[in-house]
């Protein structure tokens, strides 16, 4: 691009949590930006194209020529539905991904974030994931995103695009009212007065990453033409124990906690390393209290928690 020119910018699953907060950082740099998505985002300010990238005519639609940049955040993010529909999972993961790349290519798009996972490691029990661990899913959840990692990796040698998976840890935030993960389950219980439950004695450990963090990791993962595996999170693990300890502090609710039967398959462990993001200028800004105190209020609110959002 050159100076003065407007970036253009292909953001799929622009509608959901993370899609939203995406849009809005580009949208503050001045990009001319396209959300692709089930849902329409309701966003005036953007192009929108709704539909199911499954299908080719949407994704023709969603890239239009002179598109500088995908961010492609659209999925099957769920192990769980993953695991009952691997069939339905590679075609939104793996084959949608493959259409958006080769359309990349006929159109001449420079740079092509994928939102991956370090679920590509498996499990290596308490050993630190980089980006040079070995790929060994567990899912087709994680097998999808492996897969997708590898058709980047080839569009990067043959084609000379700047792909970069970048693997995100657990991310949590604003704009979560509608899941059903750990954080908005705590957030619910607090605003009720009940318990929650947890698997397991709460001593495994997860990265815990704000998504504005994850946001402008990838903004920078663009800015320096990133290409490869990119490790995202926020650098340190903690327990189930310490988010909920966390949690009654911020909240100030008692949520009492009970144990569980961890469920077959569970970690016991995710601890990444961001050395690598860190080398290009990525700093998550949020440790665990001041990431819970921009969640809460949400909760705490008497209206608008249970509104839905597209993935």
């Amino acid at each position: 691009m050159g100076a003065g020119q407007r970036s253009q910018v292909l953001v799929t699953g622009g509608a959901g949590f993370i899609g939203r907060r995406m849009v809005a950082a580009l949208l503050e740099t001045g990009a001319d930006v396209t959300v692709a998505d089930l849902l329409d985002p309701g966003m005036p300010e953007v192009r929108s194209v709704v539909g199911d990238l499954r299908d080719p005519a949407v994704a023709e639609q969603a890239v239009r020529p002179g598109t500088d940049l995908i961010v492609h955040l659209a999925a099957v993010t769920s192990v769980l539905k993953s695991v009952e529909d691997p069939a339905g999972t590679y075609e939104t993961n793996v084959h949608a991904t493959a259409t958006l790349l080769e359309l990349a290519r006929q159109r001449g798009t420079e740079a092509f974030i994928l939102a991956s996972t370090n679920a590509v490691a498996g499990d290596v029990g308490r050993a630190v994931i980089t980006e040079q661990t070995p790929a060994l899913p567990l899912t087709p959840y994680g097998a999808t995103k492996a897969a997708g990692e590898m058709l980047l990796s080839c569009y990067t040698a043959s084609y000379g695009i700047k792909c970069c998976a970048t693997r995100f840890s657990n991310v949590y935030g604003p704009g979560m009212a509608h899941k059903d993960s750990f954080i908005p389950r705590l957030m619910r219980a607090a605003r009720q007065g009940k318990g929650v439950q947890v698997f397991g004695d709460g001593t495994q450990v997860r990265d815990m990453v704000h998504v504005d963090d994850i946001v402008a990791g990838v903004l920078l993962a663009w800015r320096k033409q990133a290409t490869g595996p990119l490790i995202l999170g926020a650098g340190e693990s903690v327990s189930v124990n310490d988010i909920i300890l966390a949690a009654r502090g911020v909240t100030g609710a008692p949520l009492p906690a009970e144990h569980v039967p961890a469920k077959p398959g569970e970690m016991p462990a995710v601890i990444i390393d961001i050395s690598a993001a860190r080398a290009l200028g990525y700093e998550p800004t949020h440790d665990l209290k001041s990431g819970l105190e921009t969640v809460w209020p949400e909760f705490a609110a008497p209206a608008g928690v249970d509104g839905k959002a597209a993935q």
